[in-house]
């Protein structure tokens, strides 16, 4: 059997059809198959107002009644479904009637969603006939079906969904010359790869995941596909954002740091901590102040939103099941040290790319036209501060200690292995997110200011976050004072130590300032650089200007 993968697909408005492109890497071949049945179409109103049964008229369209489920409250629509004569642009005619949808849904996308293909994937043809392979060796389905045998229990329909996503990445990427896409550029294994397994995930065109780096674009594609496969209405802009302007979102929380020395602080952060928590607390733009009476008791921490009990949101079901297949698969795999080395590397790029989609999750969903909805993204950081705060209770309540806490991070001084596993154990059963531990500092200094401090790793190595003296535009001769200062402390473990070093750290600092009293200091070491992004000439006239920090 001949294994094709989609390159591409195209509209030829000569031919009135949808050209399909397949490579056959045996034979290093191309196949070609032309749909000259497809057209275009969207959706509306019905039965349809008056005004609008004369515009079609006019344009002799034809028309069918179809049946989509609602986006907000999975109720079944009557709608009605115009379709063009050509590929010519939807939307002209669109704006002309009272309402429409999935006007700004792309022809090629469109096709794709509606088929059920899946660009980079997998297919075997005959005669036209074409069928999706879901090829994975046999090993590597019974791990995964071990990974996810939990979530498979208590969350079957991101289990389905990360099971599909998982199979599409396991298949292998063919080594196939890109000219025929337009990329003329030499593409190596890593990017291929990289192109190919973006492609699968959010049915985005190769050659927009070589050429377009914008996340949104994906995560739309994401979830108009998802939206398609379960015959759900995709909403318009507006209608996902429920009328809600765009605003200022509060932000994530920071506590207060206890300033000081603390010795052998374990840092634990949560795992994916935005997507973790639209996951876990069913985030999604559906579900927050949903239309059911029942559900307003399921508040949203400190806000006048309520999370809806009674449907799992699809948003959420997207998110999650691109965060457990990081968490639960590539990352584990990327560490693997009996796997091939390739395949380790592979894994990794894998793991990136996921936390990238991951990463804009949140920040899509605050302004990003066609995903945002303010509430959604207010819910998700308040979330985040409820469950930072929650931690820190119940470490302090355990006397674990708990030194600083920052967005996602928690830092605990002097804990043992048991209670860190009791706080990550804790964790998870109560606020059902995944804690990890992100670093191990033998010491760690906390200065008053919170997102400022420095930590010495177990190895010897420094850690060092926000910390004016290691700022880019800091002197050479402060950074260098700084850092002898902090090469001090790298071989520090207790307190006795430490006074020991102090009196060195004095030394050094005392022998700097005599040095530049006594104009020992090359003056190119007193360089205090600032980089100015605009021309001043430009900002002569502006009302007010940005202070420098």
């Amino acid at each position: 059997m001949i294994i094709y993968y989609l390159l591409d697909t195209t509209v030829l408005e000569k031919e009135q059809g949808i050209r399909l492109t397949f490579f056959d890497p045996t034979q290093n071949k191309y196949k070609e198959i032309l749909d000259a049945t497809y057209r275009p179409y969207f959706f509306t109103l019905y039965p349809m107002p008056q005004d609008d049964l004369k515009i079609l008229q006019e344009h002799e369209l034809k028309t069918s009644v179809v049946e989509k489920k609602d986006f907000f409250t999975g109720q079944t629509l009557k709608l009605t479904r115009i379709e063009l004569k050509d590929f010519s642009n939807r939307q002209q005619l669109s704006k002309k009637l009272s309402k429409s949808w999935e006007t700004d849904v792309g022809v090629v996308l469109s096709y794709m969603y509606d088929k059920n293909l899946v660009f980079g994937a997998q297919y075997k043809i005959e005669d036209k006939q074409i069928t999706p392979l879901y090829n994975v060796p046999k090993k590597d389905l019974e791990t995964f079906e071990n990974a996810f045998f939990e979530i498979k229990k208590v969350d079957p329909e991101k289990y389905k969904l990360s099971k599909k996503l998982f199979i599409l990445c396991s298949q292998t990427v063919p080594h196939v010359s890109l000219e025929r896409l337009g990329i003329t550029k030499q593409v190596d294994l890593e990017q291929l790869y990289l192109m190919f397994t973006l492609a699968r995930l959010t049915n985005t065109p190769l050659s927009k995941t070589y050429q377009n780096r914008q996340v949104s674009t994906w995560i739309k594609s994401y979830l108009h596909n998802y939206l398609r496969n379960k015959n759900i209405l995709i909403p318009t802009p507006d209608e996902l954002r429920r009328g809600e302007t765009v605003h200022t979102i509060k932000g994530a929380l920071t506590l207060t740091p206890k300033p000081g020395v603390h010795f052998n602080t374990v840092v634990v952060d949560f795992d994916s901590m935005y997507p973790s928590l639209i996951d876990s607390f069913n985030l999604s733009h559906e579900t927050i102040d949903c239309a059911d009476d029942e559900c307003k008791s399921n508040k949203v921490p400190n806000l006048s939103h309520y999370v809806c009990t009674k449907r799992r949101g699809i948003y959420s079901i997207l998110v999650g099941s691109l965060k457990d297949l990081r968490i639960h698969w590539f990352k584990p795999r990327s560490n693997n040290k009996t796997l091939p080395t390739q395949e380790q590397k592979l894994a990794k790029t894998t793991s990136n790319l996921l936390k990238l989609i991951l990463v804009s999750s949140y920040g899509v969903v605050v302004r990003i036209q066609g995903l945002s909805r303010p509430s959604l993204a207010e819910s998700i950081t308040a979330y985040g501060r409820y469950s930072l705060r929650e931690a820190y209770k119940i470490a302090e309540q355990k006397g674990l200690n708990p030194i600083y806490g920052d967005t996602d991070s928690l830092f605990l001084e002097n804990p043992n292995e048991q209670e860190i596993n009791w706080l990550i154990k804790t964790i998870k059963n109560k606020l059902k997110l995944d804690l990890s531990v992100e670093e191990r500092y033998n010491l760690c200094v906390l200065p008053k200011a919170a997102k400022a401090y420095f930590g010495i790793r177990k190895d010897g190595s420094v850690d060092i976050k926000g910390l004016t003296a290691i700022k880019s535009n800091s002197t050479d001769f402060v950074t260098n004072v700084f850092n002898d200062c902090i090469q001090e402390l790298t071989n520090v473990r207790n307190k006795s130590e430490f006074n020991k070093a102090k009196v060195r750290i004095k030394t050094i600092v005392q022998t700097a300032l005599n040095n530049l009293l006594l104009g020992k200091v090359p003056i190119e070491d007193l360089e205090y650089a600032v980089v100015i992004h605009d021309d001043p000439k430009e900002k002569l006239n502006g009302k007010s200007l940005h202070q420098p920090y």
